[in-house]
């Protein structure tokens, strides 16, 4: 290992570590998958990526890319050890061409620092994680994230024209160009949106940014139960309006979040659709009140939010995932069977089969998340010290999971397949489209050293 670190050091100076309480902060995401990497290393240039993959495939060494380490599903958990690319100091926005609108970034750049600085200009990055203050470019690229916005704007591979990536053997590429549309050839920059580091290394991308609207409203629409609310999605949608954010929160949620703020105004009971729609004034206001009417058949209540009343519900939002222990500190919430999705008809029966496994478990689950693209997030909390609640919350996630597969629907929606669940992958794809992907990957990385372990390859 000595003779490795020294090569290493040559090409990145100081910025390698392999002590072991440094190697330990690399070990995992924020889900339970773990594994310790002999090195770290934090490259700050594509050149000298480029001179790490070389030295990797010479020496049969597994590299893992890491953003922020904000995923769920052992992405970037190095679990076959190897070297873990830090890739969170190649952070620049290296060019703002709002004529063309488009940006060109490094990896390592928050997306919120990266709407920050289009903001003056009246553009923003549509895709809206909930970790948007944290996660990088580079990551959300990788798990092709999307968010609250979704529904109106599409995820991450909408937005992607160009990627420079680093392939196994060292080897530099661009999959596109500097243009809106492009028709000649294979599709290079789509098949790396979403490989989760398994087929290269992104060091740079370019990316289509979009005009802020000029205007936005929020519709808190409240129902009896969550199946009357999946229900209400789909006639909202069937009448031609496109909200460009459709949140479902439980009754669950709602009392975590009243605990976090208890001045927050939204309803103490039922299950709620938070309808944001966006752009002019008047589109806005009439597609707000179009949806209203709409709901009012079926709600308990329906409302407008007050001035800057929907920036504190969309901010407490963003907390639901991080607030869930404030219901009982005695319990942890675990991220598994939390990323599913289906066809938006059949969320409501998603939200049934979810309800009666949980039930029928005895395991408390928190329903919210991205109902108007289908994406449906559960958060299941247990005693972490009890074996048994253990393995109920696995039986629960395989249930789960299982039954967004049974409706048509995948095992992750936005957070990725990572390790935690590669094993649903082959079956969800079908055996032959699970060969052609496990052939594209022998083609680009015949030695296995990317990300390995990862997405059942």
């Amino acid at each position: 290992m000595t003779d490795i670190m020294q090569e290493l050091k040559e090409i990145v100076g100081e910025s390698v570590s392999s002590s072991p309480g440094e190697r330990c902060c690399y070990a995992g995401d924020a889900s339970q998958i773990t594994g310790m990497p002999d090195f770290v290393v934090r490259p700050q240039s594509t050149s000298q990526v480029s001179r790490i993959l070389r030295l990797c495939s010479k020496r049969l060494i597994a590299v893992t890319a890491r953003g922020a380490g904000t995923g769920l599903a052992g992405g970037c958990s190095p679990v076959r050890g190897g070297i873990v690319l830090d890739m969170s100091a190649m952070n620049r926005i290296l060019e703002i061409d709002i004529e063309n609108q488009q940006v060109i970034v490094e990896p390592g750049v928050v997306a919120e620092k990266l709407n920050s600085a289009l903001r003056p200009y009246g553009f923003f990055f549509p895709p809206d994680p909930g970790s948007l203050a944290m996660c990088t470019i580079g990551g959300m690229i990788s798990n092709n994230s999307s968010g609250m916005r979704s529904v109106k704007y599409g995820t991450v591979r909408n937005y992607v024209l160009d990627l420079e990536v680093v392939l196994a053997d060292g080897k530099v590429l661009h999959t596109g160009k500097k243009v809106l549309k492009s028709s000649a050839g294979y599709d290079l920059t789509r098949l790396f949106v979403g490989s989760e580091g398994t087929l290269g290394i992104i060091t740079q991308a370019g990316l289509k940014i979009s005009p802020l609207p000029s205007a936005r409203k929020l519709i808190l629409a409240c129902f009896e139960e969550a199946e009357i609310a999946g229900q209400a999605v789909i006639e909202i949608f069937a009448s031609g309006i496109t909200p460009s954010a459709c949140e479902i929160l439980d009754r669950t949620t709602l009392q975590v979040l009243k605990l976090c703020d208890p001045l927050l105004a939204i309803p103490e009971d039922g299950d709620i659709i938070l309808f944001e729609v966006d752009g002019t004034e008047q589109s806005t206001s009439e597609a707000a009140e179009q949806i209203c009417q709409i709901s009012q058949h079926t709600a308990k209540s329906v409302r407008i939010a007050l001035g800057r009343e929907m920036d504190s519900i969309w901010a407490a939002r963003r907390l639901v995932g991080a607030a869930i222990s404030r219901l009982d500190p005695s319990k942890t919430r675990i991220y598994m069977g939390e990323d599913v999705g289906v066809p938006i008809k059949e969320i409501p029966a998603l939200i049934k089969k979810v309800q009666q496994i949980t039930t029928k478990l005895d395991i408390p689950a928190m329903k919210y998340g991205h109902i108007g693209d289908g994406n449906l997030h559960v958060a299941l909390f247990i005693d972490v010290m009890s074996e048994e609640q253990w393995q109920k919350l696995q039986l629960a996630a395989d249930r789960i999971h299982r039954a967004a597969m049974e409706l048509g629907g995948t095992v992750s929606s936005e957070h990725g397949i990572g390790l935690a669940r590669a094993h649903y992958l082959p079956e969800q794809m079908g055996d032959e489209a699970f060969i052609v992907m496990r052939s594209i990957k022998n083609a680009l990385d015949s030695q296995g050293i990317l990300n390995p372990g990862k997405m059942g390859l």
